[in-house]
């Protein structure tokens, strides 16, 4: 019976990690649909970490970004969330898919 409560927890564990961000989502899910281009998101996040040329063309960019915190102790061993964003833009400079971590 235990090893019962075990599983169901561990999968609980499972699900509730992979929530994602519903503050993330509402920015960029009307971004996505209303094709917002890579001036626009370059005008209104600045400058992205990173850039790389996709396989079928298009380019990925990675903003890089801290996100809250914690620590343990009041003044010592501030642990920073480092949230990564990966916006895939078309051949035509549109985004076309998104995905971030730790956000």
């Amino acid at each position: 019976m235990k090893y019962c409560y075990g599983v169901v927890l561990a999968i609980g564990l499972l699900l509730g990690a992979c929530g994602g961000n519903p503050y993330l989502d509402a920015s960029l899910d009307p971004a996505e649909m209303e094709g917002k281009s890579q001036a626009w998101f370059e005008e209104n996040w600045g400058k992205p970490s990173g850039k790389s040329a996709r396989f079928f063309g298009g380019e990925t960019w990675v903003y890089s970004r801290i996100a809250g915190g914690a620590s343990r102790f009041p003044f010592f061993n501030f642990a920073p969330n480092k949230c990564q964003i990966i916006l895939d833009f078309d051949k035509e400079g549109t985004l076309d898919d998104y995905e971030y971590t730790d956000c």
